[in-house]
C-alpha cells in the first residue's frame, strides 16, 4: 500500500513516534499491566483499579489521544505461602490517531505469580503472561494519499481502492514479562523488570494484499527508593522500550514530602522530574492520600520538534485507587510505586 499522507503534522509525528502502536506514558510507574504483565497483582492491598489518561503533541489538533483502565487483584491468598503473591487482571485501553483517522482498541488479561526468595518476602521474583484481543479502525474518508497531490495542492483521484470507507483489522496478542523487587530493612525498596510485548507478532493489513508484521517490543524498568528523613522518600526510577529500530528511554525521580507524618496512612506530596532522552523534560507532581494516588506530568518538548509543537508535547494524568486490607493485621508487600 502507498503510504498514507494525512497530514503533514501526523507524518512528522509517525516518524518521531514509531512505537505509537501501543501505549507510551511519561507516567509509565502508574500504568502497570502496559509496563508489564509481571507487575500483575505487585501491590500492597485488596485490589487495584488505575486509569491513565495522555493528550500527545495538543498544538496539533488531536494527534494522539491515549486511555487505559485496568484492574488487578491477588487471589488464593489463603492457598498460598504467606509472602507469595497471586494475581490476576484485565486492561482496557483505546487510543485515536490524526483526529479519529485510526482508532486502536484492546483487552487483555493478565496472570502472574510472585515468588517469595526469603521468609520476611523481602525479596520476590515474579513472571506474568497477558494475552489480549486488538482491534484497529481507519477512517478512509479523512485520509489522503500521496498520488492525490498535483500542483494544485491535494486535488487529484487516488488509486486506492478498499473495500469499505471504514476498514479494521483485528488479532490475538501475547505479551509476558519477569519482575525482581527487593528490600534490606523493609523500608527501602529496589526493582527490575523486564517484558516482551507482541511476541507472537500479528500481521495488520487494512487491504488484504499485503500485510505488516508488528514488532515485537522490549522494554526494561528499574527504579527504587530511600529514606530521605524519618517519614519522607525519594524515588527514582527508568525506563528503556525498543520495537524495531525505535528506542524509548526515560529517566528520572520524585520526592514524597509526608505531610501529615503519619507512616501507616501517609499523605505524601510528590515533586520530580523525567527526563525523556532526545525528546523532553516531564516535571511531575503527585498527591497521595488514603487509597488514592493521582499525578500529573506536562512533557516539555525539546527535541527538534520544538517549533512546531511550541514546546509542549504532551499533557498526562493518572489515577490510581488500591482498596487497603480491613484487618490492620493482614500481611504487607513491599512494593514499589514508581
Amino acid at each position: 500500500m502507498k503510504k498514507l499522507i494525512c497530514t503533514v503534522s501526523i507524518c512528522v509525528m509517525l516518524g518521531m513516534a514509531a512505537t505509537a502502536q501501543d501505549p507510551n506514558f511519561s507516567q509509565f510507574f502508574a500504568s502497570p499491566l502496559t509496563l508489564n504483565p509481571a507487575m500483575t497483582g505487585k501491590f500492597d492491598g485488596t485490589f487495584r483499579v488505575a486509569g491513565n489518561y495522555r493528550n500527545q503533541w495538543p498544538t496539533i489538533n488531536n494527534a494522539f489521544t491515549t486511555y487505559t483502565a485496568s484492574f488487578d487483584a491477588g487471589i488464593l491468598k489463603n492457598k498460598i505461602p504467606e509472602y507469595d503473591q497471586f494475581g490476576i487482571g484485565v486492561l482496557g485501553f483505546a487510543d485515536d490517531a490524526g483526529n479519529g483517522v485510526l482508532k486502536n482498541n484492546a483487552l487483555a488479561l493478565s496472570l502472574a505469580y510472585h515468588k517469595a526468595l526469603d521468609e520476611n518476602g523481602f525479596h520476590q521474583l515474579g513472571a506474568g503472561f497477558q494475552g489480549g484481543y486488538v482491534g484497529k479502525r481507519l477512517d478512509v474518508t479523512k485520509v489522503t494519499f500521496e498520488d492525490q497531490l498535483t500542483p494544485s495542492g491535494f486535488t487529484g483521484a487516488t488509486s486506492e481502492i478498499f473495500p469499505n470507507q471504514r476498514v479494521s483489522v483485528s488479532y490475538i496478542d501475547v505479551n509476558a514479562g519477569i519482575f525482581y523487587n527487593g528490600s534490606t530493612d523493609g523500608y527501602n525498596n529496589f526493582y527490575l523488570g523486564a517484558s516482551m510485548y507482541h511476541i507472537n507478532r500479528p500481521k495488520e493489513s487494512f487491504k488484504g494484499d499485503e500485510f505488516f508484521t508488528l514488532s515485537s517490543r522490549l522494554t526494561i524498568q528499574a527504579g527504587g527508593k530511600i529514606r530521605a528523613g524519618q517519614y519522607n522518600y525519594l524515588h527514582f526510577s527508568g525506563n528503556y522500550s525498543r520495537q524495531a529500530n525505535a528506542t524509548n528511554t526515560v529517566i528520572g525521580g520524585a520526592f514524597a514530602l509526608n505531610a501529615n507524618s503519619n507512616e501507616e496512612t501517609p499523605t505524601n506530596i510528590y515533586i520530580g522530574s523525567w527526563y525523556r532522552f532526545g525528546d523532553a523534560i516531564i516535571p511531575y507532581v503527585g498527591l497521595e492520600f488514603g487509597d488514592f494516588h493521582i499525578g500529573a506530568t506536562y512533557d516539555v518538548n525539546i527535541s527538534s520538534l520544538k517549533p512546531g509543537s511550541n514546546m509542549r508535547g504532551g499533557a498526562e494524568i493518572s489515577l490510581i485507587y488500591i482498596k487497603k486490607p480491613v484487618d490492620p493485621n493482614a500481611k504487607k508487600l513491599n512494593c514499589p510505586k514508581f
